[in-house]
């Protein structure tokens, strides 16, 4: 069965576009993805494929990846800036502990690489 990315769907029309990963584009109707799946643009599904009135048609469609929806939930430059501020503070006072022989007790520790996670997630898009 190929693979592909949706490059294109409509939720309220209920159709969309997958580029499979041998670059052939295929129609995506949303009667053919399974109940509970939610798609959209960056999704990586698997599918079998049927000629159409128009073309390849995409049928017994599997979610293999939904993308991260990053973007959608990502903080203002203005509060990434206070926060990354905060966070500089914070890393400096780890940092002189450090330089003194000392790691961070295990509950700041694991603290800091939560904030550090969430940070990073915020970034990467």
């Amino acid at each position: 069965m190929p693979n592909g990315k949706v490059r294109f769907y409509d939720e309220d029309k209920g159709f969309g576009f997958i580029q499979g990963d041998d670059g052939q584009q295929v129609y995506l109707h949303a009667s053919v993805l399974p109940a509970d799946a939610e798609v959209g643009t960056g999704t990586r599904v698997e599918y079998s494929v049927a000629e159409g009135r128009r073309g390849p048609q995409a049928l017994s469609v599997r979610v293999l990846d939904t993308p991260r929806l990053a973007k959608r939930n990502r903080k203002s430059a203005d509060e990434m800036a206070l926060i990354i501020e905060d966070l500089v503070k914070l890393l400096d006072g780890v940092g002189g502990r450090l330089k003194a022989g000392q790691y961070p007790e295990r509950q700041a520790s694991r603290k800091v690489a939560t904030m550090l996670r969430h940070v990073a997630d915020d970034f990467d898009v």
